[in-house]
């Protein structure tokens, strides 16, 4: 029991030592200012940083860090601005966080190299090169960090190097030992090995990666144990927030889009203090349940995430899509692969929307490259997740070349990867493919229990508009077929380019003209041109 005589000042130190954030910043903020020396301060807004107080936590650590160098203690000054560098960049105050991160580098100068050094050469190289996309540079600062972790026998860096490590090589390609070398840091931080903030760190890290890479498995698992730690912490902590965010992502995967909303629309007001690029995701989370339940309000969510600096594609484009505009859905996520670079990771979902897109548009060229890029990725990449997608787009194409018999082997093993990963939505668009390819062939029975399998989940998710993308009904076949009529081509001209029969055209053409309710080929040039169904660039 503490002594009842104990000074106000010790009594916030004992009780910081302890964790206790709550009661330590209550206590700290009760003794006379001038007594508050250095290293009270920096106590102080940690203190207030787990309680979700940013502001207060960025002007005692501004504070803490001129005590420190009136202190001539340059390196803990440098660790401070370190801190308030991160802290301005994650509410995307780019300007401030720089010029934070540049006094703590001048600090540093001349002082022999330590842990302060391997961190922020963490932000400045590692996570920097990460971001834009260059594991290879990420991985050489990884490995420096590393080194340097070892030669000063500091596990805190040798985890961070390990880390980035296993961080740059899942985004290179080398999955397995990538993912390897996170769970061998995540081992030793559920032995409780780190302090709170970097356990944290290392734990949104971890389940970030495992995202990006599609290996939702692993994404769930960490997620899980992050919550049970998240327990230990104060609620109004910023780890809490971002990781509901991933609890959310896991959420919409697996077709819970009430809470996802409900859940994002919570998270936002304390995110936009504190970690603006998770805000963003938020917004685009709500924008994708939204538009998955078919409801106006989806654009509105992703412009928000617009405005915090996040691209809301593909997302934004399938929308498009749904509202009935394949030429316009195209046109975007043409530009958002334009946007993405090289990037494989980046690229991959756009790819995957470009394949549902491309084939809406009767644009199957395009379909058809957007699927073998997904292919390669997932060939490379190898987790559950891009090896759903990459099926699944390859079962589109096939199905959309009228190669059904192709397509249904191909779109059952999509039907089942997507079933496994718990997304019963991705797995019933499959199922909607599979009555589509089954019906192609006469296979009518099948194709009735395949779209009654695919409607009953689409009802039971409350999803909307689940037969959008080719306008009234029109098979991909069929667009194929208005598509060349629309740039002027006679049947013969058709068929050849189609391999198929100037009698099957003809076929074809009369179930388009009753679909689309017209009487003549002009008329039906005429609406394709109207819906973007044109060869034509």
């Amino acid at each position: 029991m503490a002594d009842l005589d104990e000074e106000p000042r010790d009594r916030a130190r004992r009780l910081y030592a302890a964790r206790e954030w709550a009661a330590a910043a209550n206590a700290f903020s009760a003794v006379d200012p001038d007594q508050l020396t250095s290293d009270d301060l920096a106590a102080y807004a940690d203190a207030a940083w787990w309680l979700g107080r940013i502001g207060d936590c960025i002007r005692l650590n501004v504070e803490a860090c001129a005590a420190f160098e009136s202190a001539s203690r340059p390196v803990d000054a440098a660790a401070v601005a370190l801190r308030v560098g991160i802290f301005h960049l994650a509410r995307g105050d780019q300007s401030q966080g720089d010029g934070w991160l540049g006094h703590a580098e001048r600090l540093l100068e001349g002082s022999p190299e330590g842990r302060v050094h391997g961190l922020l050469r963490s932000l400045t190289g590692l996570d920097a090169n990460l971001l834009a996309g260059r594991p290879a540079a990420a991985l050489e600062v990884a490995g420096q960090i590393l080194d340097l972790g070892r030669r000063l026998e500091d596990p805190v860096l040798v985890a961070v190097g390990v880390n980035g490590e296993g961080r740059a090589l899942t985004m290179s390609g080398k999955v397995a030992g990538g993912l390897a070398l996170l769970d061998e840091v995540m081992v030793t931080v559920l032995q409780g090995k780190f302090d709170p903030f970097m356990t944290g760190v290392l734990y949104c890290h971890t389940i970030a990666a495992c995202h990006e890479v599609g290996d939702v498995r692993r994404m769930g698992q960490w997620t899980d144990l992050a919550e049970e730690w998240l327990t230990k912490v104060p609620a109004e902590a910023v780890f809490s927030a971002m990781c509901a965010v991933h609890r959310v992502q896991l959420r919409l995967m697996r077709g819970e889009w009430d809470k996802v909303e409900s859940q994002a629309l919570s998270l936002i007001p304390g995110l936009d203090a504190n970690r603006l690029d998770y805000a963003a995701q938020a917004w685009y989370l709500i924008g994708e349940a939204r538009r998955l339940r078919g409801q106006a309000n989806a654009a509105g969510a992703y412009a928000e995430a617009h405005v915090r600096g996040l691209d809301p594609q593909p997302g934004s484009a399938l929308l498009q899509l749904a509202g009935g505009d394949p030429g316009g859905a195209l046109a975007a996520v043409h530009a958002a692969l334009a946007a993405a670079g090289q990037a494989p990771l980046r690229r991959a979902a756009l790819c995957a929307a470009m394949v549902e897109i491309a084939i809406a548009a009767a644009q199957f060229q395009a379909a058809r490259d957007a699927v073998a890029e997904l292919e390669q990725t997932a060939s490379v990449y190898a987790t559950s997740g891009l090896e759903a997608m990459a099926a699944s787009g390859r079962g589109a194409v096939l199905l959309a070349d009228g190669r059904a018999v192709e397509a249904l082997p191909v779109l059952r093993d999509a039907c089942t990867r997507w079933y496994r990963l718990g997304s019963e939505y991705e797995a019933a668009k499959s199922c909607l493919l599979l009555a589509e390819a089954y019906r192609s062939l006469g296979d009518v029975a099948s194709a009735g229990r395949e779209s009654a399998r695919a409607q009953e989940i689409f009802a039971r998710l409350g999803a909307g508009g689940t037969e959008r993308g080719r306008p009234d009904g029109l098979s991909p076949r069929e667009c194929e077929v208005l598509a060349l009529v629309a740039d002027g081509c006679s049947n013969r001209e058709i068929g050849a380019a189609l391999f198929i029969s100037d009698r099957t055209v003809a076929r074809h053409l009369t179930n388009i003209y009753n679909k689309i309710g017209v009487v003549s080929r002009t008329q039906a040039a005429r609406y394709a041109i109207a819906h973007h169904m044109t060869t034509a660039p």
